[in-house]
C-alpha cells in the first residue's frame, strides 16, 4: 500500500479502531466468542498440544482490541455462512484466498464484487471445499445475498450497514443503521440519525412510545424498531 492510501486509511472514519468486541458482537447479534475467534484467533487442544487458529479479520486494533467499521461489514458477511451453515473455517480461509488470488481483490469480505464474479467464484470454491449439495450451494448464496443488500456501497467501499431487526425483511427502508459518519458509529435510526440505545433508555425510563416517537419526529415503528434491535437475544 502507498504512503497516500496509509495516510487515507489512516484518517477514514471507517477504518479507526472504534468498537470493543462485546459491543461489536452485540451489534452483528454474534456471539462474542465467535467474533473474538475469527479477529485475534484462539488457541484449542489438540493431541500434541495447543493448536493455534489464525483470524481471518485484521482488526484496527490488537492491544488494545478494538474493531473497526469496515470489520463490522467483514463479520457481517462471515456471518452469512455461519447463519445457515455454520463456519468450516480453513474452508472459508483457503476460497477466499482463492478468490482474491484469482481475480486480484484486496480483502474481497470488504468487497461489492462478492456479488459478481468474484463471490460466485468464493462460493463455487468455498462449496467444493466443504462438498455442499446443489441445493445447499443455492441456499448458501441466497444467505449471502441478503447480508450484502443489508450493506450500502460507494465508490466500492462499504458506507453503512444496516444489521438485522427480528422479524425484519431486506427492503428500502430499513430503519436501523451504522454509519461511521454518524454518533460515532453507534446503531441509529437512520431517519433522524436518533441512537438507538437513547430510545431504549427513555422507553425504559417509562416513556411511552408515542411520546418517544412525537418528541424525536419518527414514527412509532421506528421506536419499536429500535427496541427490537437493541433488546433481541
Amino acid at each position: 500500500m502507498s504512503t497516500e492510501r496509509r495516510s487515507a486509511a489512516k484518517n477514514d472514519p471507517r477504518d479507526q479502531p472504534a468498537y470493543g468486541l462485546a459491543e461489536a458482537a452485540r451489534y452483528l447479534k454474534l456471539p462474542p466468542a465467535t467474533l473474538r475467534a475469527w479477529t485475534f484467533g484462539r488457541q484449542y487442544p489438540t493431541t500434541k498440544g495447543a493448536g493455534q487458529f489464525r483470524p481471518l479479520i485484521r482488526p484496527a486494533s490488537s492491544r488494545p482490541p478494538l474493531l473497526s467499521f469496515t470489520n463490522l461489514i467483514e463479520a457481517h458477511v462471515l456471518r452469512a455462512l455461519r447463519t445457515e451453515h455454520g463456519v468450516p473455517v480453513e474452508a472459508v480461509r483457503k476460497a477466499v484466498r482463492y478468490a482474491e488470488r484469482t481475480l486480484s481483490i484486496d480483502r474481497l469480505l470488504l468487497s461489492p464484487e462478492l456479488r459478481a464474479e468474484a463471490g460466485r467464484m468464493f462460493l463455487d470454491r468455498y462449496g467444493e471445499l466443504i462438498n455442499l449439495s446443489a441445493s445447499g450451494q443455492l441456499a448458501m448464496r441466497q444467505v449471502l445475498n441478503t447480508h450484502l443488500q443489508r450493506v450500502e456501497w460507494k465508490d466500492k467501499f462499504p458506507i453503512r450497514l444496516h444489521p438485522f431487526v427480528l422479524g425484519e425483511t431486506v427492503n428500502a427502508n430499513m430503519p436501523i443503521a451504522i454509519d461511521p459518519r454518524i454518533a460515532f458509529g453507534r446503531p441509529v435510526v437512520a431517519s433522524r440519525s436518533i441512537s438507538t440505545a437513547a430510545i431504549v433508555g427513555r422507553i425504559d425510563a417509562g416513556e411511552s412510545v408515542d411520546e418517544v416517537a412525537a418528541d424525536y419526529e419518527i414514527s412509532a415503528e421506528d421506536v419499536s424498531h429500535a427496541v427490537l434491535y437493541e433488546r433481541a437475544a
